[in-house]
C-alpha cells in the first residue's frame, strides 16, 4: 500500500473508496483510546476535520503533552516520522502531526477494507 502523499489525495482516495466514515470511525475510537475529549460526527467535512484535529493537537502539545505522546503511541504514528518535523513551529508541527495521525488512520482503514 502507497500512503498518499497529501491530505487531499487522501480524502480523495477514501471518499473514491466510500471509507471516509470509516475513517472518522477509526480516529474516533483512537482518540478515546488515547483519553482525548474529542468527536468528530460522521458527517464532518474533511477541511473541517482537518482543522479541528490540528486545533486538538496543537492544545495537546501546549497544555497536555503526556496525552499527545500517548495519543501518537495509541495511533501509532512513526516516531522516526516525527522526529523528522521541524518542532520550532508549534502551529507547523500539530498541522504535519494531524496529517501523520490521518495517513495512519487511513492505513488502519484500508487494511481492515482489504483484508476483512
Amino acid at each position: 500500500m502507497k500512503l498518499p502523499d497529501t491530505f487531499q489525495d487522501l480524502i480523495t482516495e477514501a471518499n473514491q473508496l466510500e471509507l471516509y466514515k470509516k475513517l472518522i470511525i477509526q480516529l474516533n475510537k483512537d482518540l478515546r483510546s488515547a483519553n482525548v475529549d474529542l468527536e468528530l460526527d460522521e458527517d464532518t467535512l474533511p477541511t473541517s476535520l482537518k482543522l479541528v484535529l490540528q486545533e486538538a493537537l496543537f492544545y495537546l502539545i501546549q497544555n497536555k503533552f503526556s496525552d499527545y505522546v500517548n495519543l501518537l503511541y495509541i495511533v501509532d504514528v512513526s516516531e522516526i516520522k516525527v522526529r523528522e518535523i521541524d518542532g520550532n513551529d508549534t502551529v507547523k508541527l500539530s498541522e504535519a502531526i494531524a496529517f501523520l495521525i490521518l495517513q495512519r488512520i487511513w492505513q488502519k482503514v484500508w487494511y481492515k477494507f482489504k483484508y476483512a
